[in-house]
């Protein structure tokens, strides 16, 4: 590759391809979660089944966001991400077309598939294109990003489900995938990578995609199985188990990895990937429990709902690129650890919530929680790629990038089912105080079939707010244990060694 930086607007040209489609990518990670209860009706099948649609998705991804480093040297960075957003597109609008849930779901296989190289790419090649004393800028720009899709992702998708059609969810990725593939492609393919010809680990890859796939399927559908008390699930955990552990030993002692477990004797690189993913997986399982309770409890549309999450763009989108142009003045470990209070701080607040919280309530920690969300993902990069040589820059951001996207799953799936178990005790202690020789009951009735509501109809009222309160309770119990976790994984972002030259991106430079 040309190793001489863009200047002017050839770089703000090809950065803004760059970042346009890594935001691509992650909305439409996001964009259908609001848009199930609408196709499944459409397609003719039950919510739960319709689920597939979002897992699919994350399988298929999971499986190859760590095949970006090998496929890189294989095909060329330039190259392999150009094909993926044009392929991207094309599985975009085989999405849009789809009459069945078996072909929605084929192309969403496709989709998640070619999509999991985009983002780590997509990083390497836009640290390739500035000077060594604005790569900071550049992973700033591209932080932003980031952080404004999973904003944008539940609205955006609200709002075309309701004012359109949940079709054109998919469909307006084509025209911003087409552009993002001409841009890229016409700008960069003259820098194309060094190409090595790599036998591919035949055995390596099934390994993974059994394993990986296993571990997803069974996040995914151990709440709806009741987890190990379902043998298809024990089954699962078995094969997950066997294959990820013959894959670590497998991809250690091969001549030519599919994933470079190596990057693991990287101090730098196991303490920011780890404080990366455990980070990640609290934050997105809280990020998922907000909007449902909201949703499920105090009757919020699916858009309103991103509108009480969306402030916590506000302050990371006004700070993140200040971070980015100073990063040289502030110790990565420190600022990860802000991070963490922060984080920490606001789940704690959050359990002072009760059923009567208005909106602005809602959104105040959410907005904090920006500063958080700021001093997280650039320095903790910066820290996982330090001490790295530039060939192995694709690697890790592949391999740390995954690492994510499953921890993110995992947290999903455990606080759901934290949130759900939790509402049970919570229900059966709240019914416990309830007895037809109750004063405060007898009350509540009389006052009620005084309104003119029946017997049943009362005894309905209260179950509903008993449920009410439980799950308040309940969500206050998944923060309360989330803020611990945070202030927990403070000493492992301390594990990193300096120095860490320009904002811990020596290694780039």
């Amino acid at each position: 590759m040309d190793a001489k930086p863009m200047m002017g607007g050839e770089r703000a040209l090809v950065t803004f391809a760059l970042a346009l489609g890594t935001f691509m990518q992650v909305l439409d990670s996001s964009i259908a979660n609001v848009a199930i209860p609408a196709l499944s009706g459409d397609l003719g099948v039950s919510p739960t089944q319709g689920t597939w649609v979002i897992t699919s998705f994350v399988v298929s991804n999971a499986i190859t966001i760590p095949l970006t480093g090998w496929m890189a040297r294989r095909f060329g960075e330039v190259r392999l991400f150009t094909f993926a957003i044009l392929l991207f597109s094309l599985a975009s609008w085989g999405c849009g077309l789809s009459n069945s849930m078996g072909m929605l779901i084929v192309f969403r296989v496709i989709q998640g598939a070619v999509a999991g190289p985009m983002i780590p790419l997509s990083q390497s090649l836009m640290l390739s294109i500035y000077p060594p004393e604005k790569k900071n800028t550049a992973l700033a720009l591209w932080s932003v990003t980031v952080l404004i899709a999973p904003i944008c992702g539940p609205i955006l998708g609200g709002w075309i489900t309701d004012n359109i059609s949940w079709p054109w969810i998919f469909y307006i990725n084509v025209p911003v995938g087409l552009l993002c593939t001409y841009v890229t492609w016409e700008r960069m393919r003259l820098r194309e990578t060094k190409i090595f010809k790599l036998p591919i680990d035949a055995v390596g890859l099934a390994l993974l995609a059994i394993g990986i796939g296993s571990l997803q399927i069974l996040l995914d559908k151990g709440k709806e199985l009741d987890w190990f008390n379902s043998s298809f699930i024990v089954i699962l955990a078995i094969v997950a188990a066997i294959t990820l552990s013959v894959l670590v030993v497998w991809e250690l002692t091969a001549e030519h990895p599919i994933i470079d477990l190596h990057l693991f004797a990287s101090r730098n690189f196991m303490a920011g990937a780890l404080a990366t993913s455990a980070g990640y997986m609290v934050f997105f399982g809280s990020v998922v429990i907000l909007p449902l309770w909201l949703q499920t409890q105090l009757g919020y549309t699916p858009t309103w709902a991103g509108l009480a999450t969306a402030p916590s763009g506000v302050l990371a989108i006004a700070l993140t690129p200040y971070l980015g142009r100073n990063m040289h003045r502030f110790d990565p470990r420190r600022l990860a650890s802000i991070s963490f209070v922060v984080f920490a701080f606001c789940c704690f607040w959050r359990t002072y919530f009760n059923t009567d919280a208005d909106y602005a309530t809602i959104a105040m920690p959410q907005f904090i929680q920006g500063i958080a969300v700021a001093c997280f993902f650039l320095p903790l990069f910066g820290i996982t790629i330090a001490g790295l040589p530039p060939d192995r820059i694709a690697s890790a951001a592949g391999l740390s990038n995954a690492l994510r996207v499953m921890a993110g799953g995992f947290g999903t799936s455990l606080s759901t089912t934290l949130w759900e178990r939790r509402e049970s005790v919570h229900h059966a202690q709240l019914a416990e105080n309830i007895s037809a020789f109750s004063p405060v009951l007898r009350q509540g009735m009389d006052q009620m079939q005084s309104l003119g509501f029946g017997a049943a109809q009362s005894y309905s009222y209260i179950e509903r707010a008993i449920t009410v309160q439980a799950y308040m309770l309940s969500t206050i119990d998944v923060f309360w244990l989330s803020g611990w976790i945070f202030l927990v994984l403070i000493p492992l972002v301390w594990l990193a060694k300096p120095p860490f030259t320009h904002g811990s991106i020596a290694a780039a430079e």
